[in-house]
């Protein structure tokens, strides 16, 4: 018996599917897709939810002071003069960042190797580079989607069937998480 399914494509379009697929599932919360593709999205997912879930608290917060460039109304840095030179003024700024523990930061890799790059663009200024932000997907696992499932043992996502699609007569599912 196989371990996966072939979904009629080459091992790269499949693969390239199924990445694409499962970042769509995590990041709008439900995908539409065929029953068999859904299958395989829902393997991947699953033991994405679980990886996130089983590290999402394995992390040391620490303090850490950096200079920062002042900058002022507009946004441009200010500049002071010394000696006859323009030297930009700097602030020192202390922030708490969490660095991961070992663990943790593997899991971080293993989601980074299946995740697609999503950008995130505001609806007032659709088709426009303008304001669009890169969502970063490994961190919206360990800070919203991994404490909704603290409590669950597996079965993180269901399968809804729709009906038949029009076209081929493809049996299309709803796959959405729990």
């Amino acid at each position: 018996m196989a371990k996966y399914r072939k979904l009629g494509r080459t091992s790269a379009q499949r693969k390239a599917i199924l990445r694409n697929q499962v970042t769509n599932l995590l990041y709008n919360g439900k995908i539409r897709t065929t029953e068999t593709r859904a299958k395989e999205v829902q393997k991947i997912a699953e033991g994405l939810i679980a990886l996130a879930v089983r590290e999402h608290d394995h992390f040391d917060t620490v303090t850490v002071t950096a200079k920062v460039a002042r900058k002022d109304a507009d946004g441009k840095r200010v500049k002071e003069e010394k000696d006859g030179k323009k030297v930009t003024v700097y602030d020192e700024v202390s922030k708490e960042i969490k660095k991961d523990q070992p663990s943790r930061l593997h899991a971080r890799r293993q989601m980074m190797k299946v995740f697609y790059g999503v950008t995130e663009v505001p609806k007032e200024v659709k088709g426009k580079k303008k304001n669009t932000k890169k969502v970063d997907m490994v961190a919206k696992m360990f800070d919203e989607i991994a404490p909704k499932y603290e409590g669950r043992n597996g079965g993180y996502t269901r399968i809804v069937k729709i009906g038949q699609r029009k076209g081929d007569a493809a049996m299309e599912v709803l796959l959405e998480l729990v």
